[in-house]
């Protein structure tokens, strides 16, 4: 069940350049799953919406959530300079997130690339499979490897070549002879097309996580949709909100 509430800011830190590291307490944390976001409301009113990002990490003891976030505008900026104790507005847990369940005991890509890379975390660590954890970054900035390294293999490709694979995470797994009969991916729309096409030439399953700008975040708007084979019962066209109905896919049911 989503709800709005006044949670509170463990810590923060610059993971990255532009990148930021935040743990949020917070009760959604018990039924937080991977895949999931929250919505998180700027203090400055002018901004109007609130600011959809992923979940990265939940605790252990589940009375805590992490998010890892790129600075891109005002509402964003605001958020990096929270400090520790401060209140923080937010609502949640939205989406559906993965189906983890559905790969346990097979050979599996789990796969992020820029931001798409924070909600990987999570499914990393709740999956009971062979993981290859494939991550794609602009640069040197590999945020997030060193907790990667602790759940699977991990593979990283860089647009810069700094580390790793030099291209994106196509590029890896084809250099690396890499095989999986699964997928799950987060990332750029370029990134996830590709994924989708992979998956189709060796008929294996993949989910994806589409990333997409939203206004309200719980489905009244019809500002983020996508388009799917399927009708949708809501509006009764050919396309899904990716808020409620996503964010994660199975990639044959969208049209990308």
């Amino acid at each position: 069940m989503k709800q709005k509430q006044t949670a509170a800011v463990i810590s923060q830190r610059e993971a990255a350049p532009g990148i930021y590291d935040m743990w949020i307490r917070t009760t959604l944390a018990q039924e937080a799953e991977p895949g999931q976001f929250l919505c998180i409301y700027p203090r400055d009113r002018s901004t109007l919406l609130p600011r959809p990002i992923s979940i990265c990490e939940v605790n252990g003891d589940r009375t805590a959530l992490r998010i890892v976030y790129r600075v891109a505008g005002a509402g964003t900026g605001e958020f990096s300079r929270y400090q520790a104790g401060e209140d923080i507005l937010i609502m949640g847990t939205l989406g559906n997130g993965f189906p983890v369940e559905e790969a346990e005991g097979r050979k599996v890509f789990l796969m992020g690339g820029g931001i798409g890379v924070p909600p990987v975390l999570e499914l990393a660590k709740r999956m009971k499979a062979d993981k290859q954890i494939v991550t794609g970054y602009r640069d040197s900035q590999t945020f997030l490897r060193e907790d990667f390294e602790k759940y699977g293999t991990v593979y990283v490709a860089t647009e810069d070549g700094s580390v790793g694979t030099k291209g994106n995470v196509m590029d890896a797994i084809r250099e690396n002879g890499l095989e999986a009969d699964m997928i799950y991916a987060c990332g750029p729309m370029p990134m996830l097309r590709a994924i989708k096409a992979y998956a189709a030439e060796h008929h294996i399953r993949a989910y994806i996580s589409l990333e997409e700008h939203m206004a309200c975040g719980v489905g009244a708007c019809l500002g983020c949709v996508v388009k799917t084979r399927e009708i949708d019962h809501h509006s009764h066209v050919h396309n899904a909100r990716i808020c409620t109905d996503g964010p994660v896919f199975d990639a044959e049911a969208v049209e990308i």
